[in-house]
């Protein structure tokens, strides 16, 4: 019981940090590489405590770490959040897939259907 209250808690904070498109932009920057907190402040209008504040919520959720090397304090992206949530939705794509599956051969059966009806 206790490790699906920290895997929730885990995609939990994932989902809450890929909710802002802010920080999703700041992901899709950092799977291209490593990059300065000045580097991903440029692309948007805000401040950079603003980013800051962003970059806190990423670095808390798992998904970047911020290191520090004299004046420069590379981010980096981390992916392992992201591999559970995409194994956490993976469960419902497959259910969906089924259910699709399913309807295509009632419709098909409907076809066949229509088709014994007009003559066809």
């Amino acid at each position: 019981m206790v490790k699906q209250k920290e895997e929730t808690d885990q995609l939990s904070l994932t989902f809450g940090a890929l909710a802002d498109p802010t920080r999703r932009a700041i992901l899709a920057r950092l799977s291209k590489g490593e990059a300065s907190v000045t580097e991903l402040a440029e692309p948007f209008a805000m401040s950079m405590p603003a980013i800051t504040k962003h970059l806190k919520v990423l670095e808390k959720a798992g998904l970047i770490t911020r290191g520090k090397e004299a004046q420069w304090r590379p981010c980096q992206l981390k992916a392992g959040p992201l591999q559970e949530a995409n194994n956490w939705i993976d469960q419902y794509r497959k259910f969906w897939e089924e259910r699709f599956d399913r309807l295509d051969e009632y419709l098909k059966q409907l076809q066949a259907n229509d088709k014994k009806e007009t003559g066809e």
